[in-house]
C-alpha cells in the first residue's frame, strides 16, 4: 500500500470514527479513557472540562496514545493506532464550531467557561489490523 493509500486509509477512519480510547499517565502507571475525537488534517481536537484528571495528567506528560476506529465486527477491522502531543485550546470559535447538543451532558452551552478542548498534534500514526497484514506507518503526518 502506497503512503496516499495509507493516509487516505487513515483519514477515512479518522472521519467515520469518532470514538476512541486516549491513553495519559497517573501517578507514574497508564490511564486510558474513552473519548470523541473530531478531526482536521490529522489533528485531533477532544471536547474536555477544564477541571478533570486528565488536564492535570497533561500538564505533567502532555503525551497520549490514542487508538480510534475499530468497529467491533471482528480481526481483521482496521484501526488508528495515534501517538500524540496534547495542548489545550480554548479558540472560542473552534469550541462553537465542534459542539453538538449531546455536549449538554457535561457543559452548559459552547460559553461554559468549563467547557475547552484538548488538541492533539500526531507524532506517529499507523494503520493496524487491515485484513491480517502488519502496521502500516504513515511516513509523513504534515499536509
Amino acid at each position: 500500500m502506497s503512503q496516499a493509500e495509507i493516509k487516505e486509509s487513515i483519514k477515512r477512519i479518522l472521519n467515520e470514527s469518532h470514538i476512541g480510547t486516549m491513553a495519559t499517565v497517573k501517578g507514574n502507571k497508564p490511564h486510558s479513557r474513552y473519548m470523541t475525537f473530531f478531526n482536521r488534517d490529522l489533528v485531533l481536537y477532544t471536547p474536555t472540562d477544564k477541571n478533570a484528571d486528565k488536564t492535570e495528567e497533561i500538564e505533567a506528560n502532555p503525551y497520549t496514545h490514542i487508538i480510534i476506529g475499530y468497529e467491533g465486527d471482528g480481526f481483521g477491522d482496521a484501526y488508528v493506532e495515534y501517538q500524540g502531543k496534547v495542548t489545550f485550546n480554548h479558540s472560542d470559535e473552534l469550541k462553537k464550531e465542534l459542539w453538538n447538543d449531546k455536549m449538554n451532558i457535561y457543559f452548559d452551552g459552547p460559553e461554559d467557561p468549563d467547557y475547552m478542548l484538548l488538541e492533539v498534534q500526531p507524532i506517529a500514526i499507523r494503520l493496524m489490523n487491515k485484513k491480517g497484514e502488519s502496521p502500516l506507518e504513515l511516513e509523513s503526518i504534515k499536509e
